[in-house]
């Protein structure tokens, strides 16, 4: 099978959509959300709602049932309906059945008809009416096993008095003898995630998860898949259990939301207490606690993050710190041989989730009671770069989830090349293969894609069931046996009794449900290597470069702490986590604010670390070496290493010491003597600053006068000298003045008045 092969797994022409679900599932949970209205079409005006097909597998001999209703979207009256069933050539592989897909809008199901069936009632513009219809295998002429596509075709007569088709609907009927010795194996991973609706400093910024939780809301659907499942009683077993094991992949991110809402009033896009949702919150958390103690439970990545995106940017340090489960070290370390022993397994699983690292994984064991696996990642898209896999496994990841749509040769997991179906397979990453299981691509799109409007989920649970007994028939010719994994998208938003109906029929004859975890234990395809995902979806490059500067920062301050950093930046990276959640990929705009949202506030944290400047902006030194005494201000809940930086403008009569790195305790004022040397006394324009060890600002700069009236060396020198060379000026002046006097009584005659000088020197 080639990859347009692949390529058309993912977008199958279903006539599909939300429906009732069989009659072995209860209504355990809310009802589903009434389908949308659907458009109204001039050639086909009446949409055929096809809530009943039975049974889902017929044998030879059988009677198949449809059943409906039947709307008339047009603006005439439409009389002389007849129904009758068509249906086309039986197709025995996968492969057939998507090439019989390919051809279907050319000539559907015209291999054999059956008469046309009168309806009584005529049906006028938006009226409905509810229909039966009824064929044996013998009416259809069904030959061997397979699966037959089937049209549903709804003639009548317009106000033009022309007979023509007026409705149709298209399914498929599935017909098996006896199911195949070795059944194939089915796991599911069910998504539980949502768009953060919190900002960086962890306050909601709008109400909209309350209505994702609440009755009808997509989250609230979404669980009721799993609750209604139905029970069994498994032979010695004390207690009923589900009938299919679903594995539950939840974002941590979206678990601690809802617990902030459910203990109380909680604030709204900065309104007091507008929050809608605490009631609601509390009771889907009661929901799935109650689901997570029968089912098992994966921790994603704290708020579902884009991993590519992320190593792409840079950002495999952020990747590694939004991973539920960081390394308690190898079996090196500790001397265990945990190959192929899960109970060895499953306890080093409890001891990283009790570590202090991965913090989504206590997050869901405390709110959950139970213990997540925090080992699988699950690409979201499907696509793993291989140097991000080599971020995960550096991170305790030992297992990925990729789609069958994401790798070269990913059909041959799909059981389409004549060979059997395998959900295992391995995964290059930078430093060697890792093991990776792999969804099948058009099941999972299957699920994914079901049109509420287009017949029902009915129609999507048939197809789901058709490829997989084409799958399953293979098995017999496969010593391995086969396996298939099912991982709808992450946005799925389904009915639930539809979808609770595809779950279950994993339990019919020749399928056979598994944990995901015991698809370890099935066959091993070659899927082959990534394929190029250039033109997915992907995180806007905007927001990218903000999430980039964020981190920036994040790590600058992060050399600054003193102790444990991540704990006490862990609201910083949760809050850059939740920002890069792969949910954004469609809203580049939303993304882009989100983004700088969390620049601007692990931003404000360097803000709070600041200098306090003197009252009057003027600060007096006592002394020629008197020390410059700076105020600092840690408003920060831990400590941190702050280097103090003071400059002067010209460094002219003022020089600074040598600083060296000062711890700052948290909340708390500090002061810090900065060793100076004054050589000359007044004012001094000074700068004094704060950075981290690794240069980053902190704070703002602060401005200061110094003024000294002390004598540095300088002065000092220079007023000695003067006092010096004054003094000898007066010792010069007494000398010549005895001279002077000497030489004038010498030369006055004996007797004569003796001359004093003047009174002034000359000199």
């Amino acid at each position: 099978m080639t990859r347009a092969l692949t390529g058309a797994l993912l977008a199958l022409p279903l006539a599909a959509a939300p429906v009732l679900a069989p009659a072995v599932v209860p209504a355990l949970g809310p009802a589903a959300a009434a389908p949308a209205a659907p458009a109204p079409d001039a050639e086909r005006p009446v949409v055929v709602d096809l809530t009943r097909l039975d049974p889902r597998t017929v044998a030879p001999g059988g009677t198949v049932t449809l059943g409906g209703t039947l709307t008339n979207t047009g603006s005439e009256t439409l009389t002389d309906l007849g129904i009758r069933l068509q249906r086309g050539a039986a197709v025995t592989t996968r492969a057939d059945l998507v090439a019989a897909d390919a051809e279907a809008d050319a000539d559907p199901a015209t291999a054999y008809s059956t008469p046309f069936a009168p309806l009584p009632d005529s049906l006028a513009p938006g009226g409905s009416i509810p229909f039966t219809v009824t064929a044996t295998t013998t009416d259809l002429a069904l030959g061997g096993d397979g699966v037959y596509p089937l049209l549903l075709n709804l003639n009548g007569t317009g106000g033009d008095g022309e007979q023509r088709r007026v409705g149709e609907v298209r399914t498929h009927l599935v017909q098996q003898t006896a199911p195949p010795a070795t059944a194939t194996a089915v796991a599911w991973l069910w998504p539980l995630t949502e768009r953060s609706h919190r900002d960086a400093a962890g306050d909601f910024t709008d109400d909209g998860l309350a209505a994702a939780v609440s009755d009808g809301g997509r989250l609230d659907r979404a669980l009721s898949v799993v609750e209604r499942l139905p029970v069994v009683l498994a032979p010695g077993a004390s207690a009923p259990t589900p009938v299919a094991p679903v594995t539950l992949a939840v974002d941590p991110a979206l678990v601690e939301a809802l617990s902030v809402m459910a203990e109380g009033p909680y604030d709204v896009a900065g309104q007091d207490d507008a929050g809608s949702g605490t009631e609601a919150a509390g009771a889907w958390l009661d929901r799935l606690r109650a689901v997570a103690a029968q089912h098992p439970v994966v921790a994603l990545a704290y708020g579902d993050v884009d991993a590519d995106a992320l190593q792409a940017t840079g950002l495999g340090a952020a990747l590694t710190r939004s991973l539920p489960g960081a390394p308690t070290g190898t079996d090196e370390d500790t001397g265990d041989d945990t190959d192929g022993d899960p109970d060895a397994a499953d306890a080093r699983r409890v001891a990283s989730a009790a570590s202090p690292g991965p913090a989504g994984a206590a997050l869901l064991a405390d709110v959950l009671g139970v213990v997540p696996r925090t080992d699988l990642a699950w690409a979201p898209g499907g696509a793993l770069r291989p140097d991000t896999l080599t971020t995960l496994r550096a991170g305790g990841v030992e297992q990925v989830v990729v789609a069958s749509s994401a790798l070269s040769e990913g059909d041959a997991v799909l059981g389409v090349r004549g060979g059997g179906a395998a959900a295992r397979a391995t995964v290059p990453a930078t430093d060697g293969p890792v093991e990776a299981l792999v969804a099948d691509a058009g099941l999972s799109s299957v699920v994914s894609t079901a049109d509420p409007a287009a017949g029902g989920t009915r129609i999507a649970e048939q197809r789901y069931l058709a490829e997989l007994v084409l799958v399953s028939q293979q098995a017999a010719t496969d010593p391995a046996g086969q396996s298939v994994l099912v991982a709808p998208a992450r946005d799925v938003d389904p009915d639930p009794e539809g979808v609770a109906a595809m779950i279950a029929d994993t339990a019919l004859p020749g399928l056979r449900p598994v944990a995901l975890t015991d698809l370890a234990a099935g066959p091993v395809a070659d899927a082959g290597t990534p394929l190029d995902q250039a033109g997915a979806a992907v995180l806007d490059p905007a927001g990218l470069a903000e999430l980039a500067a964020a981190a920036g920062l994040r790590d600058d301050l992060a050399g600054a702490v003193v102790g444990d950093a991540a704990s006490a930046l862990a609201s910083s990276d949760r809050a850059l986590s939740r920002a890069a959640s792969a949910a954004w990929r469609d809203d580049p705009a939303g993304f882009l604010a989100a983004a700088q949202d969390v620049r601007d506030t692990v931003g404000a944290l360097r803000e709070r670390v600041t200098l306090v400047a003197p009252a009057d902006g003027t600060y007096s030194l006592a002394s020629s070496d008197a020390p410059l005494v700076l105020t600092v201000q840690n408003d920060l809940p831990f400590a941190v290493r702050v280097l103090p930086q003071v400059r002067t403008r010209d460094n002219v009569g003022l020089t600074i010491g040598d600083l060296s790195a000062q711890e700052l305790e948290p909340q708390q004022r500090t002061t810090l003597e900065v060793p100076t040397q004054v050589r000359q006394s007044g004012r001094f324009a000074v700068t004094a600053s704060l950075t981290t060890p690794g240069g980053g600002a902190l704070g703002d700069d602060v401005a200061i006068q110094v003024r000294s009236t002390a004598y540095g060396t300088i002065s000092l020198s220079i007023t000695i000298g003067a006092a010096v060379l004054l003094g000898l000026l007066f010792l010069r002046r007494g000398i010549l003045f005895l001279r002077r006097r000497g030489r004038t009584e010498e030369e006055l005659p004996d007797g004569a008045g003796a001359a004093w000088p003047p009174s002034r020197s000359p000199v």
